[in-house]
């Protein structure tokens, strides 16, 4: 017997709603998706490391490409030590991409008519046929079932779940690209063709290449992708790197226009200070660096009723595992097999969660382990001691954004 087709609203128009569009339409669902900014995503994020896994998902929701084409290889990693010699080496070809670039492959593959922006989701009201979203500007949309695909602050998680929220975790990560083009000859040897890392005492500095203006993907013509780990205290450090230029007290991330220029000249301080030569260098030479508090958020469910929660909406994991995208993929591929497997919603909603709670699980506790050395307060002697295992040179090379198959 045929599966009924559905009318299902995806909230949320970034990497994990368009790609649990696409693997709802390909069952010849109806969806619409609806997008709180009003402008497409297109310039938003930096850089991701891709996975097998994450290939085989994009094909499986129908996406032509070309592996090579996402984005920059690399043959494998290196640690520098503090003079900027290196301290270790590990072969580990990878695929090297942008948010961006992800981000329009997946765009392609939805119409435009389904794509609506400028929708903040007021509310969700479920009924015994169906389910209802209200939107700030006064429209309402109903189908058969809601995937909450908004984020870390996701609107529908905070109506279905409210007790869940993110947790800080006790470090920061200043991320940045600088065009490979801006770097000396010495810092894009060292760099520009690796997965490299640089690990100050209780900090931890990556980079990678990714493609730079019109995908360029040619030596020369890349940028470089820089995320440093640096612990700051909830109370004292935290919320004075998150007060603005004006004097207001962000939350838990500050738009990078409003950071303070002596914050930043104290970053770029610090790197001279901690971090290897070249990436000294990458830092001075990054005109807007943004800041980001690093979170975790756990959900005690991925789907009540006829909603259903996917990527970040439901867990959020510490960047270290690299497997955001790939997770958010694998949500909307496991929730269109589950609805293609029972006609009952319900039945459905809960397989998929019985399906894919436990891994985001899995991926939380992994990033947890390997970012808790620099956790600034909350871990004991022991704790401690173990968290030192995962940031040995040799470790953070064979540990950092690889995919393993309980993480999938």
């Amino acid at each position: 017997m045929a599966r009924e087709r559905l009318h299902i609203l995806v909230v949320g128009g970034s990497i994990a709603g368009l790609f649990a569009a696409l693997a709802l339409r390909r069952q010849g669902h109806a969806v619409s998706v609806f997008e709180r900014s009003a402008t497409p995503l297109d310039g938003r994020g930096a850089g991701i490391v891709t996975h097998p896994a994450l290939f085989a998902l994009m094909r499986e929701a129908g996406l032509a490409f070309v592996p090579e084409d996402l984005g920059v290889s690399v043959p494998g990693r290196r640690v520098l030590a503090p003079s900027g010699a290196i301290a270790g080496e590990r072969a580990l070809p990878q695929i090297l991409t942008s948010w961006g670039r992800i981000y329009r492959l997946l765009r392609s593959g939805v119409p435009e008519t389904n794509l609506h922006h400028g929708k903040a989701l007021l509310r969700v009201d479920e009924s015994a046929d169906g389910v209802a979203a209200t939107f700030a500007d006064g429209t309402r949309a109903e189908g058969d079932l809601l995937v909450g695909a908004d984020g870390l602050f996701s609107a529908v998680r905070a109506q279905i779940l409210p007790q869940a929220r993110p947790l800080y975790a006790g470090y920061v990560a200043w991320r940045g690209l600088v065009e490979e083009a801006d770097l000396s000859q010495a810092a894009r040897k060292l760099l520009c063709d690796r997965f490299a890392f640089c690990l100050p005492p209780g900090e931890q500095m990556l980079s990678y290449p990714v493609a730079g203006a019109d995908e360029a993907v040619t030596p020369g013509r890349r940028r470089l992708n820089f995320v440093w780990y640096r612990p700051a205290a909830a109370e004292g450090e935290l919320p004075r790197l998150l007060t603005d230029r004006d004097g207001t007290r962000h939350d838990l991330s500050i738009p990078p226009h409003r950071i303070r220029p002596e914050v930043l000249d104290a970053m770029r301080a610090d790197a001279e200070r901690l971090l290897a030569p070249p990436y000294a260098e990458a830092v001075a030479r990054t005109a807007q660096p943004f800041l980001q508090a690093i979170l975790d958020l756990e959900t005690p469910a991925m789907a009540m009723g006829r909603v259903a929660l996917v990527g970040d909406a439901a867990f959020v994991a510490r960047p270290h595992v690299g497997m955001g995208v790939t997770k958010a993929m694998a949500d909307g591929a496991a929730l269109a097999r589950a609805v293609a497997a029972e006609p009952d919603i319900a039945v459905a909603l809960a397989a998929f969660d019985r399906a894919r709670r436990p891994v985001g699980a899995a991926v939380i506790a992994r990033a947890r382990a390997l970012g808790a050395y620099m956790q600034a307060q909350g871990l004991s002697p022991a704790e401690r001691e173990a968290a030192e295992r995962h940031r040995r040179p040799e470790a953070v090379m064979a540990e950092t954004a690889v995919a393993t198959p309980d993480l999938l």
